[in-house]
Parts: structure tokens; sequence; C-alpha cells
């Protein structure tokens, strides 16, 4: 990654600092929230939890799509979705710190009404894959919309890491909820639409041979040739100051013809 356009101090060493800055706090964000996490499943014990889920076309399940996203069912569930968690959270938080702030809420709002809309009338839906798709899908959509080295090289992370996600969308596995996959995705992928150009595009760096051919190009331009203006060329006639002069005019005198 580089540093943005309006950086006062475009220089390698800086670039360094201001991309280590991003990504360590992308990363300390990402921890966070996989520690509240982890906090809340410690906690669960002692409380019931159905209230807080996800209940599909129920008006009690309403509060689930804001609370069933920190909820659990076991250490295998909390433990893919924290690990995927750190990694899209950091990818994109480092990428793209306006676009996900952004994005944050539109995704956690369609991971909850996925499966409100969609899950079938009696299940409880929890967990937070559904902000794990919407990660996934939006780094990667912002790839294919932003086209910059540094969005194609995250779209392509995020893809090789986490592609499968695309098959779990639809109805696959009896107990996990695809519905939440798919509002995380849908909401993912319109935040990506919305916020692409929330993030300004990073310079990108020229090669020598890059400059070599801008610098023969300019050359050859040099050595065309160009009409002068009309006010660099030279005037072979000067229209007199005095009208009268110019009225009067030169006589010539010419000698007599000679008789045949």
């Amino acid at each position: 990654m580089d540093l943005h356009p309006d950086d006062p101090a475009f220089d390698p060493e800086t670039q360094q600092r201001y991309d280590r800055k991003r990504l360590l706090r992308a990363l300390n964000l990402s921890l966070a929230f996989v520690l509240l996490l982890a906090i809340v499943y410690s906690a669960q014990g002692s409380f019931d939890i159905r209230p807080f889920a996800i209940a599909p076309l129920a008006g009690e399940g309403l509060l689930g799509i804001l609370t069933a996203p920190l909820l659990h069912g076991s250490i295998e569930h909390i433990a893919a979705n924290a690990s995927a968690l750190l990694i899209l959270g950091t990818l994109a938080g480092s990428v793209y710190p306006r676009a996900t702030l952004r994005a944050i809420p539109l995704v956690w709002l369609g991971a909850g009404l996925g499966p409100w809309l969609l899950g079938e009338p009696g299940s409880h839906h929890l967990g937070a894959s559904g902000l794990t798709h919407g990660l996934m899908f939006m780094v990667f959509m912002l790839g294919l919309l932003r086209r910059d080295r540094a969005a194609l090289a995250a779209g392509m992370i995020a893809f090789l890491f986490y592609g499968g996600m695309v098959l779990t969308i639809l109805p696959r596995e009896p107990g996990v909820s695809w519905q939440a996959h798919m509002g995380g995705a849908v909401a993912g992928l319109l935040a990506a639409f919305l916020f692409r150009r929330l993030d300004p595009a990073l310079p990108r760096k020229k090669y020598s041979w890059e400059i070599e051919e801008e610098e023969a190009e300019a050359a050859r331009a040099d050595d065309e040739l160009e009409l002068p203006a009309p006010r660099e060329v030279p005037l072979l006639w000067v229209r007199p100051e005095n009208p009268e002069e110019e009225q009067r005019g030169v006589v010539l005198h010419f000698p007599p013809r000679k008789p045949e």
C-alpha cells in the first residue's frame, strides 16, 4: 500500500510508518471485537440467550438483529468466526478504513434481517458468520470495482482464504444459518457499491522503464515541427502609421521609348 496523494511526505520511510499504523489500528480493532465475543460467550451460561437470538418473523426476534452476532453456540462456532473476523477485519480496515467503518452497520443489519425474513418460524439464529460473509464479499467486490493495486491484492487474499463462502450463502448443511450468510453477503456487496469512493485512490508507483518511456515520448513531441503562433511570425511588410503616406504611393520614372 502507498500513501494517499495528499500526504505531504511521500518517501519510503514515511510510507512504511503510515502503512504500519493503519495495519495495527485495524488489527487492534479486530482483536478488540474478538475479545468482546469471547467475553460474551463466557457469560452465556449465566442467562437465557433465546431472547437475544433472531426469531424469524417474530416481533420479539427483532432484538436479535442487534445482539445475535455476539452469541455463539459452541467453542468451534466462535473459533471459526473469530479467526475469520480477525483476518477479514484487519484486511478491510487497513485497505479501506473509511468504507469499512460505514459498511459494518450495514453488514450487521443485513446479517440480521436475512434470517429474520427467510428463516423458518420457530427457529433461532445466532453467530457472527453473517459479518464474516459481509466483509469477504465487500473486500472482493471492492477489488473488482476499484482495480487499483491495493484493492486487487486485498480481494485476491480474501478470496484465497475464504472463497468457499460463496457456496455457503445457499442451503447446504442442516443447522447452519445460510440466511445470515446470504443477508451479510448482500449487504457487503451493497456496501462495496455505496462506499467504493470513500477511500481515496492510492498513488501508483512507476518503474524506471515507464519513466524512460515517458521521457522519450516527451522528447519526440518536442522534436516535431509545429507552426509558430501568429505573433511570432516575422512581418515582411509593415503598414505605415500615416494614412496619407499610404495613399500617396510612389511614382516610378521610366526612360522614353525610342521610335523604331
